[in-house]
């Protein structure tokens, strides 16, 4: 098994503006903290994700990648907005550790801002390079990524978190599955079963969830979606087991004989785990 979708960070260093002192997660989190919780569910190893939209964030992500080998890849960030951008993918690129970029199109005020022309050598050369575009968006972006995706239909779109169903706010909900509908028809999108309940953010309805997961997939089916955790975002909702348990109990029914594609193959196909020393059991 391979978790898609974690992280790490030390406030310390300053690049994570989102991260507030008296947030439950303002501490650091290292790799120390989370490998005994790997080994306990039988994880093999995860691809670690940006949290900050910084170079000198990625350059620390990638360091711990090289001192710990159960680290399979690095998921970084890259200004997609710089000039010389295409030279800083295919640069990046050339470590296998760099197997993905995520642009925190979340935060962006301007949502369809990843449609801009302006734009277009620098996703170009992310298709080029064959890393993942790993797709960090809230639901009333989910359109724009359609287009994105109709686009540059060579390009690997991940959809992080599953585009973040609108849960608090239900008259949405039957928006969101449309234009996940939408994303599922285009060959070149997958998904992360990843980072769902931290959207109730303390609402009851945690019974809305499970439809979810069944939703994401009877839409992605076996070979289009990822296991992810998203530690330690996650633990302020439910615990890394608990999470795992909840996924494999609802995937095992409804499609038991392509448990290892989801919770471990397509992570590895998608993000060519192969290609280098990142991956090595």
């Amino acid at each position: 098994m391979i978790d898609s979708h974690q992280h790490f960070w030390d406030p310390a260093r300053g690049d994570y503006g989102w991260l507030h002192p008296d947030s439950t997660l303002y501490r650091t989190y290292q790799p120390e903290d989370l490998l005994p919780l790997l080994e306990a569910n039988g994880v093999l190893g995860s691809i670690l994700v940006q949290a900050a939209p910084t170079a000198r964030e990625t350059d620390y992500l990638l360091d711990l990648a090289r001192k710990n080998p159960w680290i399979f890849g690095v998921v970084g960030w890259i200004d997609l907005s710089a000039r010389d951008a295409p030279k800083l993918v295919f640069e990046r690129a050339g470590n296998p550790r760099f197997v993905g970029i995520r642009p925190m199109l979340q935060d962006m005020t301007e949502r369809d801002w990843i449609l801009r022309p302006e734009l277009r050598p620098a996703i170009e050369a992310v298709q080029e390079a064959a890393i993942v575009f790993d797709a960090l968006v809230q639901a009333d972006q989910l359109a724009a990524m359609v287009t994105l995706a109709d686009r540059y239909p060579s390009l690997s779109v991940v959809l992080n978190h599953a585009g973040k169903p609108p849960f608090r706010t239900p008259s949405a909900l039957p928006e969101w599955r449309v234009q996940m509908q939408s994303l599922a028809k285009r060959s070149n999108v997958s998904c992360k079963l990843s980072g769902l309940l931290t959207e109730l953010r303390g609402i009851s309805a945690d019974h809305a969830v499970d439809p979810c997961i069944d939703t994401l997939i009877d839409l992605f089916g076996p070979d289009r979606l990822l296991w992810g955790s998203d530690w330690p975002v996650s633990t302020a909702a439910i615990e890394y087991a608990d999470w795992l348990l909840r996924c494999r109990s609802r995937v095992e029914a409804r499609m038991p004989d392509r448990h290892a594609a989801i919770f471990g193959g397509n992570a590895q196909r998608l993000y060519r785990l192969d290609r280098g020393p990142a991956c090595q059991p």
